[in-house]
This record gives C-alpha cells, structure tokens and sequence, in this order.
C-alpha cells in the first residue's frame, strides 16, 4: 500500500467522524427508538422457533423437542384452515377494493374546494373519526345496529320497516367491517394524496387552461397521472398485510352467529395460542401467515415496477 493510498484513507476516516461528530446530537435522540426496535421487534424474533417445537413452558424454548413441520401440516389439513383463509382473504381485497380508491378520490374532492373556510370543516370533519378507538367504534356499530333499539332500527320502525339483526348473519360481517373502517379512515388515508397534489406544479393548470380543458379533463389528465406513483408505493404496502386484517375490530364484533364469516387468521392464533394454550401450533400459524405476506408484497412491488417504474425497492 503506498503512501497516498494510507493518506487517502486516513483523509476518509476523520471526514467520517467529523459528520458523526457534526450528528452526534441526532444519533442520540434516535437512539431509543432504536433500542425499542431491536427489543420490541427484533428479539422476540428468537422465539419463533418454537413453531418448530413442541413447547412446554416448564421445558422452556431451548429444551422443547424438535418436531419439524409437524404444526404447519396441522394446520393446513385442520377444517379451520378454508375457512380462516378464505375470510381473512375476502375482508382484505373487499378492504382494498373499496378502502384504497376512496381516499383518492376525496382527496381530489378536497383538491377542488375552492372555498378556505368550508374546505377547512370539510377536511376536519373527515379527518376526526380517525381518533375514535376501536373499542368505541364497535360499540357504536353495535348501537346503531341492535335491531330491538338501535338508532337505524328506530328509524326505520318509523316507516314501517323491521329492521334484521345484520350483526348475526356471517355474509354481512365483511360489508360492516370494511365500510365503518372506510368511514373511520378515508380522512386520515386522504392526507398523504392531498400533499401529493399540492406538490403539483401550478404550471400544469395553468397550461391546461389555455388549452380549453375542463375541471374533469384536468383531473383525468393531470392529477391521476401525477398522484400514480404515491397509490401504487401505499397499495404496494397494502398488499404486504393482505392477510393480517385487524384483530381487535374483528374480535369485539364476533359473535358465536356471525363467526361463520368473521373467523379471520388473527383471532384463530389469539384463541389458539392464549384460550387453548397451544402456543407452538398459534405460533406456527402466525409464521405462516408473515411469510406469505412477505411473498405477496414482493410479487406486487415486482409487478408494479414492470408496468408502472414504481416500486419501494
């Protein structure tokens, strides 16, 4: 190694501890939610093996016997596996079939208010059913849907109709699951497509303007092809937790008349791993249900790189 290589590299290093010194104050601020990460996130991570065990708590995870894929294949062949896929799957794409174009489309909606005061309502007004905990939301459906003397049954006994109990049919729980999470959440998902818009060059409108185009042609042609790329980065997201729909909504909704429709994977590995004590079969199911999640969210950011350049790697 000559001279100017060591000269070189030293020059290199005291560069790097100059911006890490210049950082300093930074490193430590991230430096918590760095430990959280690791403790949180990370080191659970060892556990995972036990889907591999036959775990006993008095044996502990190491001392366990090793059984293979002996819980994988139990899982699959159990009469709960159709059942679980199959609704976790049509809460999932109902969700993103009605829940991801929504926000687009009120984010336009709100792009187009001209008015600054009504705008400011009609964002706040959308944006605060976000707040609302899930356990307050489900017993509002709950309210509102009791057929003996909830606030639609009494409404509806107003005119003569008797309103159904919709909570305990299994082929309505998708529907009041994925539209009070679209009207809980549309303000909130719409916030990201509004910044989007305004980052839009005002040039654009301007030029289509002197073009003659319309509101509807300005929209067609400018802010759908602009806001493409932000839709396809979130439904790429999306579609990484295709089968992991929400586990307390769900939970506080079920009843033993509904669960035909409402088992979902989630609450499966709830009532499998802490009401049945079968920690390495729940385990298992979990890992299962990761993994092809991972594979679902690399195949749709490859095919979204393909046909539209976008991707998040």
């Amino acid at each position: 190694m000559t001279n100017a290589t060591v000269i070189s590299n030293n020059s290199n290093t005291s560069k790097r501890l100059k911006q890490f010194k210049k950082s300093g104050p930074l490193y430590v601020l991230l430096l918590p939610s760095i430990i959280l990460l690791i403790c949180f996130t990370y080191l659970p991570m060892y556990g995972l093996i036990i889907a591999f065990k036959d775990y006993s708590p008095t044996l502990g995870i190491l001392e366990s016997p090793w059984v293979g894929l002996k819980h994988f294949i139990q899982f699959f062949n159990s009469y709960q596996f159709d059942l679980t896929i199959k609704n976790t799957l049509n809460i999932s794409l109902y969700s993103i079939l009605v829940g991801f174009p929504l926000p687009i489309a009120l984010a336009i909606l709100c792009n187009q208010l001209r008015i600054g005061m009504f705008k400011k309502v009609f964002q706040v007004t959308t944006y605060l059913p976000h707040f609302i905990s899930t356990m307050v939301m489900c017993g509002m459906i709950l309210i509102f849907l009791s057929p003996s003397n909830g606030l639609i049954s009494n409404f509806l006994g107003l005119i003569g109709i008797e309103m159904p109990n919709v909570l305990s049919k299994a082929s309505f729980f998708s529907s009041i699951y994925v539209w009070s999470d679209v009207w809980q959440h549309i303000g909130w998902d719409s916030i990201i497509y509004l910044a989007a818009l305004s980052a839009i060059n005002p040039t654009y409108y301007e030029a289509a303007t002197m073009d003659g185009a319309s509101k509807m042609q300005k929209i067609l042609h400018i802010d759908i092809p602009l806001l493409l790329p932000t839709a396809m980065i979130l439904l790429i997201l999306r579609a990484g937790s295709l089968l992991s729909v929400g586990f307390e909504k769900v939970l506080l909704l079920q009843n033993p008349l509904n669960i035909a429709g409402s088992e979902v994977i989630s609450t499966y590995v709830y009532k499998i791993g802490l009401q049945n004590f079968q920690y390495s079969l729940s385990t298992a199911i979990g890992l299962f249900n990761t993994v092809v999640n991972i594979v679902i969210l690399l195949l749709v950011n490859w095919m979204s790189k393909k046909l539209t350049k976008t991707s998040l790697f």
